[in-house]
């Protein structure tokens, strides 16, 4: 009786842990304008649509949509699509982009732990470098499974623990640590993890790796555009403040500088992901 009572208060404080650490990654995803990042990763989004095959006509839900990537991408495939994220003002950008090119769109304000929505509701769930960054992996990958119909298809593109954006998370994690006791999202991008997240729940998982370039005019204009725009690295600068900062610039203008393959002068940056397509068990 005692030690249930014990490992009930430990699941108590996790949740509270969580909950605040989940409340802080809202904030963080609000601020800046991630929809500038978003903007130069839409290929991802594309090629894993693509991966997943969707038919015309079947319902399709996009987890921690951000602006919705995924969710246009698989609008043009005729697709009936709901974009989820907790950050209202993401989705707003979402619903402009979706009029701009007359593609039908529903979105709602929605937890990637807790969704809400009946067991089996969608044909496909997808997610690209999304769901990832929920705190609580485990219960992110049970509901991404249960809102899928059995023969359903969950896909998915995280990056990877080795990558450039890993790596990144790495070098910002060394000026402001990360939150204790949580895992990385980066090991969304590890093949054995996501199997080992989703278990049983799902057959014919299919993990490939890929790459997406990042492309800009320096080094330098890597470092500055996401210290203005993502949320993450905007944060980590406020939290350092200007002179903590600049040794955090330098950091990520070296790293710009260690995986760029342009020889003309700009920075041309490969990015490791991990496409993931499975079949709901």
């Amino acid at each position: 009786m005692w030690r249930g009572l014990r490992v009930s208060s430990v699941e108590g404080m996790t949740e509270l842990i969580l909950e605040g650490l989940k409340a802080k990654q809202q904030k963080t995803w609000a601020s800046g304008d991630y929809g500038a990042v978003a903007a130069l990763i839409h290929p991802m989004a594309e090629e894993t649509v693509q991966a997943a095959d969707l038919t015309p006509g079947a319902e399709v839900l996009d987890v921690a949509a951000g602006t919705g990537n995924a969710a246009l991408a698989a609008a043009r495939c005729g697709c009936r699509v709901t974009a989820s994220d907790y950050v209202p003002g993401l989705l707003a950008r979402g619903r402009e982009r979706a009029e701009a090119e007359r593609l039908a769109l529903t979105t709602e304000v929605a937890d990637a732990e807790n969704l809400p929505y009946a067991d089996g509701r969608f044909d496909a769930v997808l997610s690209v470098v999304g769901a990832m960054f929920a705190p609580d992996q485990e219960r992110t990958a049970a509901e991404l499974a249960r809102v899928c119909r059995s023969g359903g298809t969950i896909a998915m593109a995280n990056w990877t623990p080795d990558g450039f954006i890993g790596e990144m998370f790495r070098t910002v994690g060394r000026r402001v640590a990360p939150p204790p006791g949580i895992r990385g999202p980066v090991e969304w991008g590890s093949e054995a993890r996501v199997r080992e997240l989703f278990g049983d729940r799902v057959s014919d998982l299919r993990a490939t790796r890929r790459e997406f370039v990042f492309r800009f005019s320096s080094a330098e204009h890597f470092a500055d555009y996401f210290r203005e725009y993502y949320g993450p690295t905007l944060k980590a600068f406020e939290a350092l403040g200007p002179d903590g900062g600049k040794p955090l610039y330098d950091d990520l203008v070296a790293l710009a500088g260690r995986y760029n393959t342009a020889t003309d002068g700009t920075a041309r940056i490969p990015s490791a992901y991990l496409q993931v397509v499975a079949t709901r068990a």
